[in-house]
């Protein structure tokens, strides 16, 4: 159900939707993220030899305090990208996610250019958006390898996303799951909208991004 706010969108100044990937264009019960979530806390015990025990607090906790898993390993273990991302995105998506014929008619509807901002890489974006039939929709993917060294939530990532669109905070209009994310977006200038199970409490909110329409009248 939408959570109705007294934070209305400005429509006529939004240029570009920034749009997170995982947890956003998708459904949050799918069962995707879980089993990114069981792989990076396989990559802690296979690769870096932390005890099955350990692996999941090591990982909440890399997340919390760097934002990503991938970037609290990179600082305190050096741990290389690219073997990280292929390892934890090795997972069966297309079991997960199909096409999806109503997002398509939403993206379709919406007049602003589309962007992917997402802490996961192209590729798996790309996995994701083509098993939803919706990659002709956006422009760009601005990604983990885009953002490096830095990601959602730090301050550096949003501003690496406004350089490369040569745009200002208030043309944009991110939408994400994270209301740390939204809150960066939010002291940056930027329109917010709260997707999915946690709520930022300053940004309108849906439960799924096939409310997102409902949005327009607000």
């Amino acid at each position: 159900m939408n959570q109705n706010t007294n934070h209305s969108i400005p429509w006529n100044k939004i240029q570009y939707l920034l749009v997170d990937l995982d947890d956003t264009l998708y459904p949050q019960n799918n069962g995707l993220w879980e089993l990114i979530r069981v792989r990076i806390n396989k990559f802690l015990v296979n690769e870096l030899h932390f005890s099955e025990d350990e692996a999941p607090a090591i990982r909440h906790r890399l997340w919390k305090q760097y934002g990503t898993t991938l970037r609290g390993l990179q600082m305190e273990y050096e741990v290389d990208m690219d073997a990280y991302l292929a390892y934890v995105h090795d997972v069966p998506i297309d079991n997960l996610i199909s096409y999806d014929q109503q997002l398509s008619d939403i993206l379709n509807a919406l007049p602003q250019q589309k962007i992917i901002f997402t802490n996961a890489s192209a590729d798996h974006a790309n996995r994701v958006t083509e098993l939803l039939g919706i990659t002709r929709y956006f422009e760009d993917i601005i990604d983990i390898y885009a953002l490096s060294p830095f990601c959602k939530p730090q301050v550096e990532a949003f501003h690496t996303v406004l350089e490369k669109l040569n745009m200002p905070s208030k043309a944009c209009l991110l939408v994400d799951d994270s209301p740390e994310n939204l809150e960066t977006a939010q002291i940056l200038g930027m329109s917010t909208v709260s997707v999915g199970n946690r709520v930022h409490p300053l940004s309108p909110h849906i439960s799924t991004f096939h409310d997102f329409l409902t949005l327009l009248n607000q």
